[in-house]
């Protein structure tokens, strides 16, 4: 008895594998939609941390100036070693 392209048993499994890629294709669109959710809302919080930022040293230059010099010197100091 060699098996037929209708038996029962193969369509079922066809029938399992058609949703399995269903399934994965939602939920692909799902996890591509929450990412891009998040890329978002990446970025917004960065350009707000930026706007802040300039703000800051608009604010007060002379505390900015003092701060990007010592940070400076720190990193040339722990380079050079």
């Amino acid at each position: 008895m060699s098996p037929s392209p209708q038996n029962p048993d193969a369509q079922e499994l066809a029938g399992q594998i058609d949703a399995i890629r269903a399934d994965i294709q939602s939920l692909t669109s799902t996890v591509s939609r929450i990412a891009n959710k998040q890329v978002n809302r990446a970025q917004d919080k960065a350009l707000d941390a930026a706007n802040q930022a300039e703000e800051a040293i608009k604010q007060n230059p002379l505390t900015a100036v003092a701060v990007a010099v010592g940070l400076g010197f720190l990193f040339g100091v722990f380079t050079r070693r």
